[in-house]
């Protein structure tokens, strides 16, 4: 959409004089909603090393980062004011090694009033920062990127892919 005098572009959590709130969704049915977002972790060839060994020396980093972005997806209005509180009645995180990154895909779904893209994103960016946090003592390289949203589902907006990534 593009801003013009004609068509301004409206953010829904502000107000016409610019003040934040949070959108009243109480009149919305509950509908299944999804979204999955995808973020990764630039890593040294020796992280990346010791992560497909299994010998980082604080553990298991894959299944930290998986349960961390679990966490962190149930956690989402604690973390972002406007951010109604949900049920987040299903997340997966899928955590996989690249060439050069720890590739992070988070799906939520939810059956609620509201969608849960950004229960979504912050799952994959928790999730990243536990990778960090699990290899920083072997590298502080590590570097979080390629954080997004790639598909959601339900709700009065229907469906969205973002090209090239679904």
């Amino acid at each position: 959409m593009t801003d013009t005098p004609e068509n301004p572009v409206r953010l829904p959590h502000l107000r016409g004089d610019g003040g934040a709130f949070m959108v009243d969704v109480t009149a919305k049915a509950p509908s299944v909603r999804e979204a999955t977002a995808v973020a990764e972790v630039g890593c040294s060839p020796r992280v990346m090393s010791a992560l497909r060994d299994g010998t980082v020396p604080k553990g298991d980093v894959l299944a930290v980062a998986r349960v961390a972005g679990i966490m962190a997806a149930k956690r989402t209005p604690d973390l972002l004011p406007l951010a109604h509180r949900i049920g987040v009645h299903g997340c997966e995180l899928d955590l996989s090694l690249a060439e050069d990154h720890v590739a992070i895909r988070a799906t939520v779904r939810t059956a609620d009033r509201t969608g849960v893209e950004m229960e979504a994103l912050t799952a994959a960016t928790v999730a990243a920062l536990a990778v960090v946090d699990m290899v920083k003592g072997v590298d502080r390289s590590a570097v979080v990127r390629e954080a997004m949203i790639v598909h959601k589902s339900g709700g009065r907006s229907g469906d969205w892919t973002r090209p090239g990534r679904g």
